[in-house]
């Protein structure tokens, strides 16, 4: 079977699980969600793969970039991803990071820039699943009444980067 490698990081946001496969990035997400099992299962089963604690340079670069970003010093991410989910999924994620720096949207504006107008609720869902936080900007979304809305970092933490961006 192959492997997925996974580090974990220590940030001022919180602990995050760090996961590459073939020298992309597959995961940059809170390794405490509420969803921490079923995007892990879905990767595994997507990949193929397990996971296996070892370092990578593809996982060190992360890190880097994620740090660098977090003392607002790096505007744009530069690190190969792989997304591992259903097509409509990637829609979605492809979608929020065309969601600028510094800039919010909501499910809705997010929904028909995927011309799938209708999709609103499944859009949210998709987002929810992203397993690529902070390059795969899924905390720019907020409720169509400019609330801030569920992040599996959770609120606190989506206040700050919206804050820091």
């Amino acid at each position: 079977m192959s492997q997925i490698n996974i580090q974990y990081h220590k940030t001022k946001i919180g602990e995050l699980i760090l996961g590459t496969f073939d020298e992309k990035l597959c995961i940059l997400d809170f390794r405490y969600r509420k969803m921490r099992p079923t995007v892990d299962n879905r990767i595994k089963r997507g990949l193929k793969a397990d996971f296996v604690e070892q370092n990578d340079e593809t996982n060190d670069e992360a890190k880097r970039q994620v740090d660098e970003y977090l003392n607002e010093g790096r505007k744009k991410f530069d690190i190969p991803l792989l997304m591992v989910g259903t097509n409509f999924q990637k829609d979605v994620w492809n979608g929020l990071m065309k969601v600028p720096y510094g800039s919010t949207s909501t499910y809705l504006k997010l929904a028909k820039s995927i011309n799938n107008e209708k999709a609103v609720r499944a859009v949210a869902s998709a987002n929810g699943a992203n397993s690529i936080g902070l390059i795969v900007p899924c905390h720019r979304i907020i409720g169509s009444n400019g609330e801030l809305v569920g992040y599996g970092g959770g609120l606190p933490v989506k206040k700050r980067l919206l804050r820091l961006e």
